[in-house]
């Protein structure tokens, strides 16, 4: 995207309306994937509807027909797809479609007891609680599986007594649905009253419409970075589908190989079927990676990527590695998880030599992922301390 878009430009969320204050016949807001809108974004909305001196809305309207579907990529993993890195990609985006329960023991033989952070986005699972309060310093043994294609959530184990509150981030179910009732929360509560909500995912034109307001989401450069630094699944695949938008290309993968093409990496070199890396079926060599890296610090966006990757010891993924060693500071670079897969790929800074640029995969691998970093972190350190031939 910072190829195509460049660093500066923003994505953009235009509101519609039809009608005069205070009474609007209609009230759509276009959503095109901007993922950095909040419930405080909502709140800033309504404020400005306020200033326009709006007491009615006779039909509110979350139009979230930009994307086609699907709205959760086929190859993930099902277990994966009630969890905040595997939320569904849509349109309209609140809150990045996800929703906190805490799990808090109780007495000892008693249930769990469970919070969320949202009411509203609560509403849309039902908890089947399974779960027991045990003794102090027990094993953590608590499990929460979701059922494929059903709102349930179900909970199991046991929590010791003694333990602090245990935190889990959980996908939206209907993303577009949660954008709704809280946009409607948010206006009622502010004294603007709403007839009728409703969700559409086919275009529909109103030719009295006009548009009313535009919300402009942060610059690229800060989207890059949260991608980049914060591993953030759901930025990546809203960039695709909007890049692929953008281009005219079918989908998102479809615009990352055009993109890929252009810089001068071959197509036969990899295999991609998302955007963001969480599927498995992705296949790419070390080698593509260090010549996509390099082709990208020999481009004018360079120096604007290589600023949006994470920093050994400073930042990001990278923040807790590389203690006491040459590489604080020196390393920029992108880390890359599953069970059973670590990565780590970007750029060694070493004013004394050339900049190094690398790329580690492993694959398949029955260690933890701690032990695995440990090896490739021990790598890295040792290739600093090479000479030049």
């Amino acid at each position: 995207g910072l190829l195509e878009f460049g660093a500066d430009y923003r994505f953009k969320t235009p509101i519609y309306s039809a009608g005069n204050p205070p009474v609007l016949e209609s009230l759509r807001l276009y959503g095109q994937g901007d993922p950095t809108l909040s419930s405080q974004s909502l709140k800033t909305i309504v404020h400005q509807l306020q200033q326009k001196g709006i007491k009615k809305i006779e039909n509110l309207i979350i139009d979230d027909s930009y994307f086609a579907p699907p709205l959760i990529n086929p190859t993930w993993e099902w277990l994966d797809v009630h969890s905040y890195f595997a939320t569904a990609v849509n349109s309209t985006i609140l809150n990045q479609n996800t929703v906190t329960l805490t799990l808090f023991p109780q007495e000892i033989g008693q249930p769990v007891k469970y919070t969320w952070s949202d009411a509203i986005a609560a509403r849309q699972w039902q908890v089947i609680n399974q779960t027991t309060t045990g003794k102090a310093d027990i094993d953590y043994g608590i499990e929460l599986d979701g059922y494929l294609g059903q709102p349930i959530l179900q909970l199991q184990g046991e929590l010791g007594v003694n333990e602090p509150a245990d935190v889990w981030d959980l996908a939206v179910l209907n993303p577009a649905q949660y954008f709704l009732e809280s946009w409607r929360s948010q206006l009622t509560k502010a004294g603007i009253s709403v007839i009728r909500g409703k969700v559409i995912n086919e275009p529909e034109s109103n030719p009295e419409e006009q548009k009313l307001l535009t919300i402009n989401a942060p610059p690229m450069q800060q989207l890059l970075t949260v991608i980049n630094q914060s591993s953030n699944n759901l930025y990546a695949e809203v960039s695709g589908k909007i890049l692929a938008k953008e281009l005219n290309q079918e989908t998102a993968t479809d615009a990352i190989e055009y993109s890929l093409t252009n810089l001068g990496i071959k197509p036969n070199t990899y295999k991609l079927v998302d955007a963001s890396g969480l599927s498995r079926q992705n296949l790419i060599t070390p080698q593509t990676l260090v010549n996509t890296l390099r082709l990208m610090s020999q481009l004018p966006q360079g120096e604007s990527f290589q600023e949006s990757l994470a920093v050994a010891g400073v930042s990001g993924t990278l923040k807790n590695r590389y203690a006491n060693s040459s590489i604080i500071g020196n390393l920029s670079g992108k880390t890359g998880t599953l069970t059973g897969v670590d990565t780590l790929s970007g750029y060694i800074v070493d004013h004394q030599n050339p900049t190094l640029v690398f790329s580690i995969i492993v694959n398949n691998s029955d260690l933890k992922s701690k032990l695995i970093r440990q090896v490739i972190d021990h790598i890295i350190v040792i290739t600093n301390r090479l000479n030049k031939c």
